[in-house]
């Protein structure tokens, strides 16, 4: 009976390094990113269309970092369900947005208020995934709304000792019922609350 050689257990034996050999390459930040593809197609800003239902906002994401300088080259992914709390059809609400951050750390989403979610013990929010240097994995967070009824219930929120809980709020803008900004301190004393996933 014949082996094939590139199958055969000593041709094997022969190209496996020894341990000794490998060396450990460092790891890599999941930023800064070549923009072009990734954060350049302004579609991915617009989560609902016009014609989805629900109260439609713009929320503007302000990334600083522990000095309160605007982070200007991290990329932001947001997440949420619809109106009602659930996924809608793919025409009308995406349910996924992607931005980078501007030179003023800030990116803006196009969406409708989220719904509540009858199936869990939580409140309305929008999930948040940041990418930007220096992080070696990407790092998460969650928006809630100030003016959300009933968000001292709130399964995940209970678990943010109180002192910390504001760090999760989006604010209304002054004046402008339909704009919400959200800020994200990376470290300091205003430093955000972030989960492990």
């Amino acid at each position: 009976m014949t082996t094939d050689a590139g199958t055969s257990p000593e041709r094997n034996a022969e190209v496996a390094p020894d341990a000794q050999d490998l060396v450990a390459t460092s790891s890599q930040t999941v930023g800064p990113f070549f923009s072009f593809g990734l954060c350049t197609n302004e579609a991915l800003c617009r989560i609902a269309s016009s014609d989805a239902p629900g109260e439609h906002i713009r929320l503007t994401v302000r990334l600083l970092d522990g000095a309160g300088a605007p982070v200007p080259d991290a990329m932001i992914e947001v997440s949420q369900p619809d109106a009602q709390g659930g996924r809608s059809e793919p025409g009308s609400f995406r349910g996924f947005g992607r931005a980078g951050t501007s030179a003023q750390g800030e990116c803006t989403f196009e969406t409708v208020r989220p719904g509540a979610d009858g199936g869990t013990a939580s409140v309305p929010h929008i999930n948040i995934c940041l990418f930007m240097r220096g992080l070696l994995r990407q790092i998460y967070t969650r928006v809630y709304f100030e003016d959300e009824p009933g968000l001292s219930n709130d399964a995940i929120w209970q678990l943010v000792p109180e002192a910390r809980r504001p760090t999760l709020v989006a604010r209304r803008l002054p004046g402008k019922l339909s704009d919400w900004l959200f800020e994200i301190h990376l470290q300091g004393e205003r430093e955000t609350v972030f989960f492990d996933v």
